[in-house]
Formats: C-alpha cells, sequence, structure tokens
C-alpha cells in the first residue's frame, strides 16, 4: 500500500487522470491534484474532499516546481505529451522525485528517451514514459512472452479492442502527431524506427485471437507505443502491431462519442484483448491479456509502477520502459483485479 505518501499527478482531471487519482486512494496513496485549469482542479477537488490542489502549467517551470513541493512521485496524465513530457520531466529531475507517464504517442516516447535517458541515470531518477494500455502494457507482455529467451526475430502485438471512443486528449494527441509525421507513416523494422511514405490504406488482415474473440479482421501497420518500448531494451528487429478494424474505425469516425461510464468506477463497457506473439527461428510463444477499458486500466498499470518504484521494486534507473524497470510476469500478477493474463503457447 502507499502509507500515505502524496503522488503529484499532473492533469489530474482529465479523463485518465481521474482514474489515477481514484486508483492513487484506493492503494493508500495521497494525490497531489495538478492541472493548468484552476476552476476544473477546484472541481475535482470538491469530489475528494481533504486533497490539496496546486495550479501549473508545463510552460511555467516555477509553477512545476511549487506543484511538486513535497510530492514522492509525479504520474503525467496530460497530453499532448509533445508539449508536456519534458517539462514535467524536468521539474521531476529538478525535484529528485520518480516520473511515470501515460503516454501513447510515438514521438513523444522517442524524445524523452533521447533527451532524458543520461541525465536520468545520472540523477538516479526513474522516468518510465508509456506506462499505460498502449506502450507499457504491450511491453510487458512482450518480456513476459519472452521468458529465458535474450533475443527473437519478431513481436506482434494485436490489439482487439470491441470499440474505441476516443477520449478529447486522445484525439488531441493523434493530431500533434500527425502533424509531426507530416502525412508518413511509422514502423519499426530492421533494429530500427523509420518513416514513410504510406501508399494507399493499410493493409487488412485476418488474426485469430483466442476464444471468445476469435478470428477478427486488423490493420496491419497499425502503429503503438510499443514499437518504442519494446526494442528500448529487447533485441527484437521487427515490432509490428495491429488493431482492429471496428475499433479503427471508430477511432478515426468524426462523431464517435467519448467514452460512457457504466459503472460505479467510471469504467465504459468497452472490453479488450491484446494477444502476443514473439518469434525465434521456428519457435513462438504467445501471452494474452483481456480486461475492460482501456483508459481505466492505465490508472493500475501506472500507479503499480509508481508503488514499486517508491518500494525500490525495480532493476534499472534512468529512462526505462516498464518490462526494462520492472519483473515483468511479477508485475503483471499483481495486475489481477484488472487484468486476466494467460500464456499461449500457439501464435498467428
Amino acid at each position: 500500500m502507499g502509507s500515505g505518501q502524496t503522488v503529484a499527478v499532473f492533469g489530474a482531471y482529465g479523463h485518465t487522470g481521474r482514474f489515477v487519482v481514484a486508483e492513487l486512494r484506493a492503494r493508500g496513496f495521497v494525490p497531489l491534484l495538478l492541472g493548468r485549469d484552476a476552476g476544473r482542479l477546484r472541481a475535482l477537488a470538491a469530489s475528494h474532499p481533504g486533497l490539496e490542489h496546486r495550479v501549473a502549467s508545463a510552460d511555467d517551470p516555477a509553477s512545476l516546481d511549487r506543484a511538486l513541493r513535497g510530492a514522492a512521485a509525479v504520474v503525467n496524465c496530460a497530453g499532448p505529451f509533445a508539449s508536456t513530457a519534458a517539462p514535467v520531466i524536468e521539474a521531476a529531475l529538478r525535484a529528485g522525485i520518480p516520473y511515470v507517464d501515460v503516454a501513447a504517442e510515438i514521438e513523444a516516447n522517442v524524445d524523452t528517451f533521447a533527451r532524458f535517458t543520461d541525465r536520468a541515470r545520472s540523477a538516479g531518477v526513474a522516468v518510465v514514459p508509456a506506462m499505460a494500455f498502449f506502450g507499457g502494457l504491450g511491453d510487458l507482455l512482450v518480456t513476459a512472452a519472452m521468458g529465458d529467451w535474450t533475443a527473437a526475430d519478431e513481436a506482434h502485438v494485436a490489439y482487439g479492442l470491441s470499440s474505441w471512443h476516443p477520449t478529447a486528449g486522445t484525439l488531441a494527441s493523434g493530431t500533434v502527431s500527425r502533424e509531426r509525421r507530416d502525412g508518413r507513416r511509422v514502423r519499426y523494422t530492421g533494429g530500427r524506427l523509420e518513416y514513410h511514405r504510406g501508399e494507399g490504406d493499410l493493409p487488412v488482415l485476418e488474426w485469430t485471437f483466442p476464444a471468445p474473440l476469435g478470428t477478427r479482421t486488423v490493420l496491419g501497420g497499425f502503429t503503438m507505443a510499443d514499437v518504442v518500448t519494446i526494442p528500448s531494451h529487447l533485441s527484437i528487429p521487427e515490432v509490428r502491431t495491429y488493431m482492429t478494424t471496428d475499433a479503427a474505425r471508430d477511432l478515426a469516425g468524426p462523431d464517435t462519442p467519448a467514452p460512457a461510464a457504466v459503472d460505479e468506477l467510471g469504467r465504459s463497457a468497452q472490453t479488450f484483448t491484446v494477444d502476443v506473439v514473439v518469434r525465434s527461428g521456428d519457435r513462438r510463444r504467445g501471452v494474452v491479456a483481456s480486461g475492460r477499458d482501456i483508459y481505466a486500466v492505465s490508472a493500475p498499470l501506472a500507479v503499480e509502477a509508481v508503488r514499486r518504484i517508491l518500494a525500490g521494486l525495480t532493476r534499472t534507473t534512468g529512462v526505462a520502459s516498464a518490462g526494462e524497470i520492472f519483473d515483468a510476469p511479477d508485475f503483471l500478477r499483481a495486475l489481477s483485479a484488472h487484468l486476466s493474463v494467460a500464456a499461449r503457447q500457439d501464435g498467428n
């Protein structure tokens, strides 16, 4: 449990931020509510009597320094992370406290590794980007699937989402990423991340998920943050991610509504299956995870990361993805209340 430690949540009033605040409280931490909108902070604080809130902005370093005073760690839930990750990491380094974020933006995560690896290691501060459904969970699953393998030829991460009703933050982050890519597509192949001009639509493939999902059409080349987190520590020259076509259509639809809460925890009715297959020569290993609400499940992922860092249950320091800094199988077991995880011997 959190033993009353204070954990700052930047972007606490956002969709994912609210789940993180609730999870921190459930785990015995004391959330410190941060954000740039004073009105939204006051409204959130009113729903959590006794919690302190502080106004801070990513473009005002002094405000971030004041906001993090007394915090044991900070979780950044405020996208687009292209704008917020670096300033909040800088503030965390100045404060000497660990930093965790829920960034799904490929470019923002690349920036974090490129800009802060040496500085964070020298400072002895843990910085864990993409500690969320996209990026963190896939990395943990692939790392667990690898087991005692030191290298593999390919890693495949297939996302079977029943739907995808994006939040305003997801849409804003996607816009920033598209602008940075200037119409290019991104993939991880030949041991490197590369941008290329795509011709036509993404390929439509069939992927056989474990029961009860079964065979579904997916988009190949639907690249997610896993192409940053997985190769950051695993020797796998080809990392490919896939998305069910129905979910991809939801994401792209101009009239798709935001997630709607259907239970007392604020979760939506969305369900997901993440099917991972790694191949080395003619050998394959697989792990599959399933659960509910991709935004809600990011909260226990991020909070468990904070708990382990503050408890010293880490394998390295500096900038590191989930699979590198934590014991992946043990981490996944710790999320059994939120995720169903099982080994899969067959593969696609």
